[in-house]
């Protein structure tokens, strides 16, 4: 698994669309790998995450591995307010990418 540092690295050079793009992927591997579903099978996007089957314990083991690969603190309010997976990939990538140096 790539460190923190270096996976950030690489997000913060990449043009916004793309960076969505990739946080999308990183988000759908940990809810499928929560999930016990395999890379093939659909995840919806605008489905909360309890309908999903989520429970409150197993989005915050996704929270902390969000974090620990991202470097950066995910608030709780921002996973229970709007519990969909496209609510989170916005958040993360606006806060990869105003973490990023350069401007997008």
């Amino acid at each position: 698994m790539p460190t923190a540092d270096s996976t950030l690295d690489y997000l913060r050079e990449l043009p916004r669309n793309e960076l969505a793009e990739e946080i999308e992927t990183l988000v759908l591997q940990r809810f499928k790998s929560v999930l016990l579903m395999d890379d093939s099978e659909d995840l919806a996007f605008d489905v909360s995450y309890f309908d999903l089957g989520l429970t409150s314990l197993k989005l915050i083991e996704i929270r902390q591995s969000l974090e620990e690969l991202l470097d950066l603190s995910i608030n709780v309010n921002v996973l229970f307010n709007e519990p969909t997976i496209a609510h989170l990939v916005g958040h993360l990538t606006q806060a990869v990418a105003d973490s990023s140096p350069q401007d997008r």
